[in-house]
Protein backbone atom coordinates (compact mmCIF):
# COMPACT_ATOMS: atom_id res chain seq x y z
CA UNK A 1 0.00 0.00 0.00
CA UNK A 2 1.36 3.05 -0.73
CA UNK A 3 1.30 6.11 2.04
CA UNK A 4 2.66 9.26 -0.20
CA UNK A 5 -0.70 10.70 -0.93
CA UNK A 6 -0.80 13.26 1.99
CA UNK A 7 2.48 15.63 1.24
CA UNK A 8 2.64 18.83 3.82
CA UNK A 9 5.84 18.89 5.16
CA UNK A 10 8.52 19.13 2.40
CA UNK A 11 7.11 21.57 0.28
CA UNK A 12 5.66 24.89 0.68
CA UNK A 13 2.11 23.99 -0.59
CA UNK A 14 0.22 21.34 0.85
CA UNK A 15 -0.91 18.55 -1.35
CA UNK A 16 -3.52 15.92 -0.56
CA UNK A 17 -5.72 13.38 -2.14
CA UNK A 18 -9.29 13.90 -1.72
CA UNK A 19 -12.39 11.47 -2.94
CA UNK A 20 -15.74 12.84 -3.99
CA UNK A 21 -18.26 10.25 -3.96
CA UNK A 22 -20.94 10.22 -6.70
CA UNK A 23 -24.77 12.03 -6.26
CA UNK A 24 -25.79 8.48 -7.90
CA UNK A 25 -25.96 5.32 -5.75
CA UNK A 26 -23.43 3.31 -6.35
CA UNK A 27 -21.83 4.79 -9.17
CA UNK A 28 -17.86 5.55 -9.00
CA UNK A 29 -17.27 8.76 -7.38
CA UNK A 30 -13.75 11.52 -8.65
CA UNK A 31 -10.35 11.63 -6.91
CA UNK A 32 -8.89 14.65 -6.84
CA UNK A 33 -5.96 16.60 -5.14
CA UNK A 34 -6.16 19.63 -2.97
CA UNK A 35 -3.46 22.39 -2.99
CA UNK A 36 -3.23 25.10 -0.52
CA UNK A 37 -0.90 27.53 -0.63
CA UNK A 38 -0.82 30.79 1.06
CA UNK A 39 -3.85 30.08 3.01
CA UNK A 40 -5.95 29.47 -0.80
CA UNK A 41 -7.40 26.38 -1.48
CA UNK A 42 -8.06 24.71 -5.01
CA UNK A 43 -9.24 21.65 -6.49
CA UNK A 44 -7.67 19.75 -9.25
CA UNK A 45 -9.82 17.04 -10.96
CA UNK A 46 -8.31 13.81 -11.90
CA UNK A 47 -9.30 11.20 -14.65
CA UNK A 48 -9.77 8.64 -11.88
CA UNK A 49 -13.23 7.43 -10.61
CA UNK A 50 -13.17 4.38 -8.10
CA UNK A 51 -16.42 3.55 -5.97
CA UNK A 52 -17.15 4.54 -2.13
CA UNK A 53 -15.76 0.98 -0.91
CA UNK A 54 -12.65 1.55 -2.78
CA UNK A 55 -11.34 4.84 -0.58
CA UNK A 56 -10.13 4.26 2.14
CA UNK A 57 -10.59 8.13 3.79
CA UNK A 58 -7.98 7.25 6.94
CA UNK A 59 -5.28 6.67 4.89
CA UNK A 60 -6.29 8.98 2.14
CA UNK A 61 -5.84 6.22 -0.54
CA UNK A 62 -7.47 3.69 -2.97
CA UNK A 63 -7.84 0.47 -1.88
CA UNK A 64 -9.21 -3.18 -3.12
CA UNK A 65 -10.24 -6.50 -2.08
CA UNK A 66 -7.55 -9.17 -2.43
CA UNK A 67 -9.68 -11.18 -5.12
CA UNK A 68 -11.60 -8.11 -6.31
CA UNK A 69 -11.64 -8.18 -10.39
CA UNK A 70 -10.63 -4.16 -9.74
CA UNK A 71 -7.41 -5.16 -8.20
CA UNK A 72 -5.17 -4.28 -11.32
CA UNK A 73 -7.35 -1.37 -12.22
CA UNK A 74 -7.08 -0.06 -8.97
CA UNK A 75 -3.37 -1.28 -8.20
CA UNK A 76 -2.68 0.92 -11.67
CA UNK A 77 -4.83 3.96 -10.56
CA UNK A 78 -2.99 4.17 -7.25
CA UNK A 79 0.33 4.70 -9.42
CA UNK A 80 -1.04 7.02 -11.40
CA UNK A 81 -2.13 8.86 -8.63
CA UNK A 82 1.90 8.38 -6.68
CA UNK A 83 2.71 10.08 -10.16
CA UNK A 84 0.68 13.07 -10.10
CA UNK A 85 1.94 13.65 -6.55
CA UNK A 86 5.21 13.58 -7.21
CA UNK A 87 4.97 15.84 -10.20
CA UNK A 88 2.86 19.00 -8.25
CA UNK A 89 5.62 18.24 -5.21
CA UNK A 90 8.38 18.61 -7.91
CA UNK A 91 6.48 21.83 -9.44
CA UNK A 92 6.09 23.31 -5.88
CA UNK A 93 9.61 22.92 -5.39
CA UNK A 94 10.93 24.37 -8.67
CA UNK A 95 8.64 27.21 -7.72
CA UNK A 96 9.92 27.96 -4.35
CA UNK A 97 13.36 26.96 -5.03
CA UNK A 98 13.18 30.01 -7.89
CA UNK A 99 12.16 32.29 -5.29
CA UNK A 100 9.23 32.90 -7.58
CA UNK A 101 6.13 34.42 -5.85
CA UNK A 102 3.07 32.15 -6.97
CA UNK A 103 -0.47 30.77 -6.39
CA UNK A 104 -2.25 27.21 -5.54
CA UNK A 105 -3.59 28.17 -9.52
CA UNK A 106 0.08 28.68 -10.79
CA UNK A 107 0.98 25.13 -9.49
CA UNK A 108 -2.54 23.70 -11.23
CA UNK A 109 -1.42 25.56 -14.58
CA UNK A 110 2.11 24.52 -14.45
CA UNK A 111 0.90 20.34 -14.10
CA UNK A 112 -2.06 20.67 -16.68
CA UNK A 113 0.58 22.24 -19.06
CA UNK A 114 3.40 19.72 -17.96
CA UNK A 115 1.02 16.77 -18.74
CA UNK A 116 -0.33 17.92 -22.31
CA UNK A 117 3.55 18.84 -23.39
CA UNK A 118 5.51 16.08 -21.85
CA UNK A 119 3.07 13.14 -22.55
CA UNK A 120 5.37 10.55 -24.30
CA UNK A 121 3.19 10.96 -27.27
CA UNK A 122 3.23 14.33 -27.34
CA UNK A 123 6.58 14.94 -26.60
CA UNK A 124 7.38 12.89 -29.23
CA UNK A 125 5.11 14.36 -31.90
CA UNK A 126 7.33 18.10 -31.31
CA UNK A 127 10.37 15.54 -31.96
CA UNK A 128 9.23 14.23 -35.03
CA UNK A 129 8.04 18.02 -36.36
CA UNK A 130 11.28 19.25 -35.29
CA UNK A 131 13.28 16.32 -37.45
CA UNK A 132 10.77 16.86 -40.26
CA UNK A 133 11.86 20.98 -39.84
CA UNK A 134 15.10 20.65 -40.16
CA UNK A 135 15.29 18.27 -43.29
CA UNK A 136 15.38 14.67 -41.44
CA UNK A 137 12.65 13.20 -43.57
CA UNK A 138 13.94 9.37 -43.06
CA UNK A 139 14.78 9.90 -39.32
CA UNK A 140 11.64 11.40 -37.98
CA UNK A 141 9.59 8.83 -40.28
CA UNK A 142 11.55 6.13 -38.16
CA UNK A 143 10.54 7.93 -35.34
CA UNK A 144 7.19 8.04 -36.24
CA UNK A 145 7.21 4.28 -36.75
CA UNK A 146 8.26 3.38 -33.15
CA UNK A 147 5.62 6.12 -31.97
CA UNK A 148 2.89 4.32 -33.87
CA UNK A 149 4.24 0.86 -31.98
CA UNK A 150 4.19 1.70 -28.45
CA UNK A 151 0.51 2.77 -29.35
CA UNK A 152 -0.01 0.18 -30.09
CA UNK A 153 1.38 -1.60 -27.27
CA UNK A 154 -0.60 0.65 -25.09
CA UNK A 155 -3.85 0.73 -26.75
CA UNK A 156 -3.50 4.12 -27.27
CA UNK A 157 -3.31 5.29 -23.72
CA UNK A 158 -0.85 8.34 -23.77
CA UNK A 159 1.85 8.16 -20.41
CA UNK A 160 3.93 11.04 -18.98
CA UNK A 161 7.81 10.94 -19.97
CA UNK A 162 8.36 10.72 -15.97
CA UNK A 163 5.94 7.15 -15.60
CA UNK A 164 8.13 5.63 -18.02
CA UNK A 165 9.81 2.71 -15.95
CA UNK A 166 11.66 -0.32 -16.43
CA UNK A 167 8.71 -2.55 -15.75
CA UNK A 168 6.91 -0.76 -19.24
CA UNK A 169 9.80 -1.32 -21.33
CA UNK A 170 9.99 -4.92 -20.40
CA UNK A 171 6.28 -5.84 -20.90
CA UNK A 172 7.05 -3.53 -24.17
CA UNK A 173 9.72 -5.79 -24.87
CA UNK A 174 7.93 -8.66 -24.63
CA UNK A 175 4.78 -7.90 -26.28
CA UNK A 176 6.87 -7.75 -29.01
CA UNK A 177 8.46 -10.83 -28.99
CA UNK A 178 5.29 -12.65 -28.54
CA UNK A 179 4.19 -11.29 -32.00
CA UNK A 180 7.20 -12.68 -33.45
CA UNK A 181 9.22 -9.32 -34.20
CA UNK A 182 13.11 -9.41 -34.79
CA UNK A 183 15.40 -8.94 -32.14
CA UNK A 184 17.35 -6.22 -34.17
CA UNK A 185 13.65 -4.79 -35.07
CA UNK A 186 12.74 -4.71 -31.53
CA UNK A 187 15.83 -3.10 -30.31
CA UNK A 188 15.40 -0.52 -33.12
CA UNK A 189 12.33 0.44 -31.76
CA UNK A 190 13.73 0.77 -28.31
CA UNK A 191 16.59 2.39 -29.20
CA UNK A 192 14.70 5.39 -31.11
CA UNK A 193 12.56 5.55 -27.54
CA UNK A 194 16.03 5.31 -25.35
CA UNK A 195 16.87 8.58 -27.64
CA UNK A 196 13.54 10.42 -26.69
CA UNK A 197 14.11 9.99 -23.26
CA UNK A 198 17.29 10.95 -23.10
CA UNK A 199 16.82 14.39 -24.87
CA UNK A 200 14.33 14.92 -22.18
CA UNK A 201 16.42 14.28 -19.27
CA UNK A 202 18.96 16.49 -20.96
CA UNK A 203 16.30 19.44 -21.30
CA UNK A 204 15.91 18.54 -17.39
CA UNK A 205 12.51 18.01 -18.39
CA UNK A 206 12.49 14.70 -16.32
CA UNK A 207 14.84 12.68 -13.93
CA UNK A 208 16.77 9.76 -15.44
CA UNK A 209 15.57 6.22 -13.40
CA UNK A 210 17.09 4.33 -16.28
CA UNK A 211 13.90 2.71 -17.54
CA UNK A 212 15.98 1.01 -20.34
CA UNK A 213 18.83 -0.77 -18.14
CA UNK A 214 16.62 -4.01 -18.49
CA UNK A 215 15.81 -4.54 -21.88
CA UNK A 216 17.98 -5.13 -25.13
CA UNK A 217 19.45 -2.06 -27.37
CA UNK A 218 22.23 -3.98 -29.13
CA UNK A 219 22.53 -4.91 -32.47
CA UNK A 220 23.08 -8.58 -33.54
CA UNK A 221 24.92 -9.60 -36.48
CA UNK A 222 22.20 -10.96 -38.69
CA UNK A 223 22.43 -13.70 -41.04
CA UNK A 224 23.00 -12.08 -44.82
CA UNK A 225 20.31 -13.63 -46.64
CA UNK A 226 22.09 -14.19 -50.07
CA UNK A 227 20.69 -15.80 -53.53
CA UNK A 228 23.18 -17.65 -55.77
CA UNK A 229 23.30 -16.75 -59.00
CA UNK A 230 21.80 -19.97 -60.40
CA UNK A 231 18.71 -18.99 -58.78
CA UNK A 232 19.00 -15.52 -60.05
CA UNK A 233 18.84 -16.84 -63.33
CA UNK A 234 15.31 -18.54 -62.63
CA UNK A 235 13.90 -15.50 -61.35
CA UNK A 236 15.13 -14.06 -64.47
CA UNK A 237 13.80 -16.71 -66.78
CA UNK A 238 10.50 -16.84 -65.30
CA UNK A 239 7.48 -15.94 -67.82
CA UNK A 240 5.45 -13.38 -65.78
CA UNK A 241 3.81 -11.61 -68.75
CA UNK A 242 0.35 -12.45 -67.64
CA UNK A 243 0.52 -11.30 -64.21
CA UNK A 244 1.74 -7.57 -64.39
CA UNK A 245 2.71 -6.96 -60.28
CA UNK A 246 4.77 -9.89 -60.69
CA UNK A 247 6.25 -9.05 -63.40
CA UNK A 248 7.12 -5.42 -62.57
CA UNK A 249 8.00 -6.92 -58.84
CA UNK A 250 10.66 -9.30 -60.69
CA UNK A 251 11.93 -6.46 -62.72
CA UNK A 252 12.51 -4.03 -59.86
CA UNK A 253 14.65 -6.43 -57.81
CA UNK A 254 16.44 -7.43 -61.19
CA UNK A 255 17.04 -3.96 -61.59
CA UNK A 256 18.39 -3.20 -57.82
CA UNK A 257 20.74 -6.44 -58.60
CA UNK A 258 21.55 -4.95 -61.64
CA UNK A 259 22.64 -1.43 -59.68
CA UNK A 260 25.06 -3.60 -57.66
CA UNK A 261 22.08 -4.22 -55.28
CA UNK A 262 20.78 -0.24 -54.67
CA UNK A 263 18.96 0.25 -51.97
CA UNK A 264 14.98 0.64 -52.88
CA UNK A 265 14.88 4.15 -51.90
CA UNK A 266 17.80 5.16 -54.10
CA UNK A 267 16.33 3.76 -56.91
CA UNK A 268 13.09 5.51 -56.63
CA UNK A 269 14.74 8.71 -56.49
CA UNK A 270 16.69 8.12 -59.31
CA UNK A 271 16.29 10.62 -61.57
CA UNK A 272 16.57 11.14 -65.07
CA UNK A 273 19.15 13.20 -65.23
CA UNK A 274 21.05 11.33 -62.88
CA UNK A 275 21.77 9.04 -66.33
CA UNK A 276 24.47 10.64 -68.51
CA UNK A 277 26.94 9.71 -71.02
CA UNK A 278 26.39 6.09 -69.65
CA UNK A 279 26.52 6.27 -66.31
CA UNK A 280 24.57 6.82 -63.43
CA UNK A 281 25.84 9.23 -60.39
CA UNK A 282 23.78 9.79 -57.28
CA UNK A 283 23.79 10.44 -53.83
CA UNK A 284 23.04 7.62 -51.38
CA UNK A 285 20.27 8.64 -49.20
CA UNK A 286 21.24 7.19 -45.84
CA UNK A 287 24.78 7.98 -46.01
CA UNK A 288 24.79 10.94 -48.62
CA UNK A 289 27.82 9.47 -50.39
CA UNK A 290 28.29 10.20 -54.11
CA UNK A 291 28.05 6.65 -56.33
CA UNK A 292 28.91 6.35 -59.87
CA UNK A 293 27.70 2.73 -61.93
CA UNK A 294 27.97 2.33 -65.29
CA UNK A 295 24.28 1.73 -67.33
CA UNK A 296 24.38 -1.72 -68.72
CA UNK A 297 22.27 -3.20 -71.76
CA UNK A 298 20.75 -4.90 -68.46
CA UNK A 299 19.15 -2.03 -66.94
CA UNK A 300 18.20 -0.47 -70.34
CA UNK A 301 16.24 -3.49 -71.31
CA UNK A 302 14.30 -3.31 -68.36
CA UNK A 303 13.50 0.08 -68.65
CA UNK A 304 12.04 0.32 -71.98
CA UNK A 305 9.56 -2.21 -70.67
CA UNK A 306 7.93 1.07 -68.91
CA UNK A 307 8.13 3.73 -71.40
CA UNK A 308 5.19 5.54 -69.97
CA UNK A 309 6.32 7.88 -67.09
CA UNK A 310 5.60 11.57 -66.45
CA UNK A 311 7.25 12.51 -63.67
CA UNK A 312 11.01 13.55 -63.44
CA UNK A 313 12.03 10.17 -61.93
CA UNK A 314 14.29 7.41 -64.21
CA UNK A 315 12.59 4.30 -62.65
CA UNK A 316 8.75 3.68 -63.09
CA UNK A 317 8.43 3.50 -58.90
CA UNK A 318 7.03 7.01 -58.63
CA UNK A 319 5.37 7.91 -62.12
CA UNK A 320 3.39 10.81 -61.59
CA UNK A 321 4.25 14.12 -60.72
CA UNK A 322 2.58 16.07 -57.97
CA UNK A 323 1.95 12.95 -55.93
CA UNK A 324 2.95 12.32 -52.22
CA UNK A 325 6.39 10.96 -53.20
CA UNK A 326 7.51 9.43 -49.93
CA UNK A 327 4.27 7.89 -49.34
CA UNK A 328 3.99 6.18 -53.00
CA UNK A 329 7.89 5.11 -52.78
CA UNK A 330 6.65 3.27 -49.42
CA UNK A 331 3.25 1.42 -50.63
CA UNK A 332 5.03 0.47 -54.25
CA UNK A 333 8.21 -1.16 -52.29
CA UNK A 334 5.73 -2.82 -50.05
CA UNK A 335 3.88 -4.18 -52.49
CA UNK A 336 6.73 -5.36 -54.86
CA UNK A 337 7.97 -7.10 -51.14
CA UNK A 338 4.70 -8.85 -50.44
CA UNK A 339 4.94 -10.21 -54.44
CA UNK A 340 8.35 -11.32 -54.07
CA UNK A 341 7.31 -14.15 -51.54
CA UNK A 342 4.87 -15.46 -54.91
CA UNK A 343 7.95 -15.51 -56.79
CA UNK A 344 10.31 -17.49 -54.27
CA UNK A 345 7.66 -19.84 -54.05
CA UNK A 346 8.28 -20.08 -57.76
CA UNK A 347 12.04 -21.06 -58.13
CA UNK A 348 11.75 -22.78 -54.27
CA UNK A 349 13.14 -19.80 -52.35
CA UNK A 350 12.82 -20.62 -48.53
CA UNK A 351 14.01 -17.34 -47.30
CA UNK A 352 11.89 -14.64 -46.99
CA UNK A 353 12.27 -12.28 -50.42
CA UNK A 354 12.56 -9.01 -50.50
CA UNK A 355 14.73 -6.06 -52.55
CA UNK A 356 17.07 -5.81 -49.43
CA UNK A 357 17.90 -9.36 -51.06
CA UNK A 358 19.01 -8.36 -53.94
CA UNK A 359 21.62 -6.59 -52.03
CA UNK A 360 23.12 -9.37 -50.36
CA UNK A 361 22.88 -11.25 -53.58
CA UNK A 362 24.96 -8.53 -55.76
CA UNK A 363 27.62 -8.45 -52.99
CA UNK A 364 27.43 -12.29 -52.10
CA UNK A 365 28.18 -12.53 -56.29
CA UNK A 366 30.85 -9.92 -56.40
CA UNK A 367 32.94 -11.85 -54.12
CA UNK A 368 32.72 -15.05 -55.69
CA UNK A 369 34.07 -13.14 -59.20
CA UNK A 370 37.22 -12.38 -56.61
CA UNK A 371 36.38 -8.70 -55.82
CA UNK A 372 39.12 -8.05 -52.57
CA UNK A 373 36.81 -8.54 -49.98
CA UNK A 374 38.19 -5.42 -48.45
CA UNK A 375 36.00 -3.63 -50.97
CA UNK A 376 32.83 -5.97 -51.06
CA UNK A 377 33.21 -6.41 -47.05
CA UNK A 378 31.64 -9.92 -46.30
CA UNK A 379 28.49 -8.80 -48.94
CA UNK A 380 28.56 -5.13 -46.84
CA UNK A 381 28.40 -7.18 -43.54
CA UNK A 382 30.33 -4.77 -42.21
CA UNK A 383 28.99 -4.21 -38.34
CA UNK A 384 28.87 -0.45 -39.42
CA UNK A 385 27.71 0.71 -43.27
CA UNK A 386 29.85 3.48 -43.10
CA UNK A 387 32.87 1.18 -42.89
CA UNK A 388 31.96 -0.19 -45.86
CA UNK A 389 31.10 3.18 -47.75
CA UNK A 390 34.57 4.05 -46.81
CA UNK A 391 36.39 0.88 -48.53
CA UNK A 392 34.42 1.60 -51.48
CA UNK A 393 34.65 5.37 -51.62
CA UNK A 394 38.71 5.03 -51.93
CA UNK A 395 38.19 2.03 -54.99
CA UNK A 396 38.55 3.32 -58.63
CA UNK A 397 34.82 3.01 -59.83
CA UNK A 398 35.97 1.16 -63.18
CA UNK A 399 37.27 -1.78 -60.97
CA UNK A 400 33.29 -2.21 -59.37
CA UNK A 401 32.23 -1.80 -62.86
CA UNK A 402 34.01 -4.74 -64.34
CA UNK A 403 33.75 -7.05 -61.49
CA UNK A 404 29.68 -6.08 -62.37
CA UNK A 405 29.77 -6.38 -65.91
CA UNK A 406 31.51 -10.18 -65.36
CA UNK A 407 28.30 -10.50 -62.82
CA UNK A 408 25.77 -9.88 -65.65
CA UNK A 409 27.22 -12.04 -68.28
CA UNK A 410 27.01 -14.93 -65.72
CA UNK A 411 23.13 -14.47 -66.15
Amino acid sequence: MLSVFLINIDYMASIKVKFRPSTVAEHEGTIYYQIIHERKVRQLLSDYRVFAYEWDENRSMVTSAQKSERRSLISSIREHIRWDVERLGKIDRKFDAQGLVYTADDVIEEFKRYAHEYSLFNYMESVIAKLKQNGKIRTAETYKATLNSFKKFRDDEDIMLDCINSEIMETYEAWHHNRGVAPNTISFYTRILRAVYNRAVENDIIENRNPFKHVYTGVDKTVKRALPLSVIKKIKALDLSSVPALDFARDMFLMSFYLRGMSFIDMAFLKKTDLKNGYITYRRHKTGQRLTIEWTKEMQMILDRYPENSSGYLLPIIRKAETNERCTYRNVGYNINYNLKKIASMVGVTIPLTLYVARHSWASAAKAKGIPISVISEGMGHDSEATTQIYLASLDTSVVDKANSLILKSL
